[in-house]
């Protein structure tokens, strides 16, 4: 498919706006991509494609979901003054 780049902005800030808090949903990303599409009118049928791997790549999305909650959290609380890490 041919697309604009004003129309391949649009397509990734929809997908932006409507992936928040996906990580903990199993399958939703599948939901996400397959509403898009349908939405700008492009086929889904290659979404299919990635139905067999995609609860590799859900895990892999959930990891890095747990990781940067946790980083996040260290870096508030290190600029907050209240990280007051362990010590044996």
């Amino acid at each position: 498919m041919n697309l604009t780049f004003g129309h391949q902005v649009i397509i990734g800030f929809t997908l932006m706006l409507t992936s928040k808090g996906v990580a903990g949903v199993p399958r939703a990303s599948l939901v996400i991509l397959l509403g898009t599409a349908a939405s700008f009118g492009m086929p889904t049928w290659p979404i299919f494609i990635i139905l067999g791997i995609d609860e590799l790549m859900d895990m892999a999305r959930t990891s890095v979901n747990v990781i940067g909650n946790c980083l996040a959290t260290i870096v508030v609380a290190k600029w907050e003054n209240e990280f007051y890490p362990v010590k044996d």
